[in-house]
């Protein structure tokens, strides 16, 4: 990571710092003005399996997508695998989310920390929807389907106490799957294999002020058809910060009142001077209740403000989000994921 990435990230971490009154910031968002940087829309062309940049899991969806410091949940296998580190028990979670071109549901299961550390796997399927084949007039001679499919093994655990190490493996693939008369679009399959590799260390010897990075999406480039034609997967450096503000606890209030503060820096691996931001708020009456939102500047049309909640129950976790896009081209994802702890 270069210099300049990351004086930025705490040049803007060091900003908020210096503002008690930033838990009303997320109030603001909409109303501010867009960063400074280039205001170039993304195009998402440049580079094979684009769909590893769809955020995955309503907690880090509603909170802008700033999940790199966050930590404690199977959810963080999709963002920094180091968070997989504090998980407290063994997990299983499902995630679907409904967007303007997929339907998507990642599937993960990770068992119970040890002195070896966390061990899990997650299955990701971003579904494009299938469409029948009819080369004139007459009638559909087949069908075609498109996905996209990612499987995880991952591992995480803490060295030296504060500090927690993650990584994934990663399969990934491209399918174009045909039914029928295929003479015209046969069935395609494109699979490349990558990594993500994450540090997080929590200052104090508490979970109040936690910083991360990740790798994200790095390996080879995915061939679909011939290797000219090739193209390289979307890796990203990403950066991030969450802190904890210990709210007063009123009379008669059993669970505890905290307000956390996320805020994330992503960039192109090899770039590193016009990085996308993500700030997150998350609000919550111990783990029972969590209010959450959060903003994505973003440079492409899928910026745009998040909305969230989730929901405890014992052992029964629920989070639900919701993105608004500044744009009015894209119909808004919905977020819904469910997390038992075993």
């Amino acid at each position: 990571m270069s210099a300049p990435f990351v004086q930025e990230l705490f040049r803007r971490i060091s900003s908020v710092a210096r503002h008690p009154a930033s838990v009303a910031l997320l109030a603001l968002l909409p109303t501010m003005p867009r960063p400074t940087w280039s205001q170039e829309v993304a195009d998402p062309a440049r580079g094979g399996a684009i769909f590893l940049l769809l955020p995955v899991g309503a907690r880090a969806a509603a909170l802008g997508q700033a999940a790199i410091a966050d930590a404690g949940h199977s959810e963080a296998a999709f963002w920094n695998p180091a968070g997989l580190a504090l998980l407290p028990r063994a997990e299983f979670a499902i995630h679907y989310s409904s967007t303007f071109a997929s339907n998507n549901t990642a599937i993960s299961a990770y068992l119970a920390p040890n002195r070896l550390g966390v061990l899990g796997i997650s299955g990701y399927l971003v579904d494009l929807g299938s469409q029948e084949i009819a080369p004139g007039p007459g009638p559909p001679i087949g069908r075609l389907s498109v996905k996209n499919i990612e499987l995880l093994v991952s591992y995480a655990t803490t060295v030296a106490g504060d500090l927690a190490f993650g990584v994934n493996y990663k399969l990934i693939q491209f399918r174009q799957d045909c039914s029928g008369d295929c003479s015209t679009t046969p069935t395609a399959v494109g699979t490349t294999h990558g990594v993500d590799v994450g540090v997080q260390y929590a200052f104090g010897g508490n979970d109040d002020l936690r910083v991360g990075l990740a790798v994200r999406h790095a390996g080879f480039k995915l061939q679909i058809q011939n290797r000219d034609q090739a193209d390289p997967l979307p890796t990203r450096v990403q950066a991030g910060i969450v802190y904890r503000v210990r709210l007063p606890q009123p009379a008669g209030v059993e669970e505890a009142l905290d307000a956390r503060i996320l805020f994330d820096l992503q960039d192109e691996w090899g770039q590193y001077n016009d990085p996308d931001a993500r700030v997150g708020l998350e609000i919550g009456y111990g783990d029972m209740v969590r209010i959450r939102t959060g903003y994505a500047f973003l440079h492409s049309e899928s910026r745009g403000l998040s909305v969230g909640l989730g929901l405890r129950f014992g052992q029964f976790a629920l989070d639900f989000a919701r993105i608004i896009f500044d744009s009015s081209n894209f119909d808004e994802p919905v977020h819904i994921s469910l997390r038992v702890a075993l």
